[in-house]
């Protein structure tokens, strides 16, 4: 039997994944979390074979979490299951010891393909958005512009950014305007975006 981990914010994504894996005579799901903070406890309490995550959940996102499992229970391999269909996220989720990507709109045979193979010590990655992800390469930007972009997107002047990351106002204000110019737009917000939908965030 495989034991999975589900983890998603969103319980009618859950109950839906949840019931989908009962269907399979070699699946156990056997934990289902809401939050990103409770992946953890949950995956030592129950030891899961696979860890299925969401990207986007509360305490702390799948990607975090996804490289927390890795050095903590590394016999557990990691799955992002994501409605991002993005090659950054692809990248950070690869980076972060992710042993799969999938998709949320993918047909439910691949999410379940995609756990037979990534149980069998394989790699699973939708072909199109890998193709998309080698054709877009990784991120353009420093961590440290990716942490001022990310202070960018959620509002606040460039001091309280700076106060934020324990910078200088002229630091921040580089970092900004070096992350401008590398994502080719015109103000921060447009920068912050453009990464955002990059997955570079």
């Amino acid at each position: 039997m495989i034991r999975v981990l589900l983890a998603d914010d969103q319980a009618l994504v859950l109950g839906a994944l949840a019931a989908v894996l009962r269907l399979e005579s070699d699946i156990d799901v056997v934990a289902e979390v809401s939050t990103g903070s409770e992946v953890l406890a949950a995956a030592r309490r129950t030891t899961p074979d696979i860890a299925l995550l969401d990207v986007q959940m509360p305490g702390r996102d799948g990607l975090t979490v996804a490289a927390d499992l890795q050095r903590a229970l590394p016999d557990c391999r990691t799955i992002i299951c994501t409605t991002f269909s993005r090659p950054g996220y692809l990248m950070r989720a690869m980076s972060a010891g992710a042993a799969g990507y999938v998709v949320k709109d993918s047909p439910p045979e691949h999410l379940v393909d995609a756990i037979r193979r990534v149980h069998a010590g394989l790699r699973f990655v939708d072909p199109a958005l890998a193709a998309e992800a080698l054709a877009s390469g990784a991120s353009p930007l420093t961590e440290r512009e990716t942490d001022v972009l990310r202070a960018a997107s959620e509002g606040g002047t460039v001091a309280d950014i700076a106060r934020t990351l324990r910078l200088s106002p002229g630091t921040v204000r580089n970092h900004l305007s070096s992350a401008i110019g590398k994502t080719q737009a015109r103000t921060r917000a447009e920068a912050a975006r453009l990464a955002e939908t990059n997955g570079w965030l």
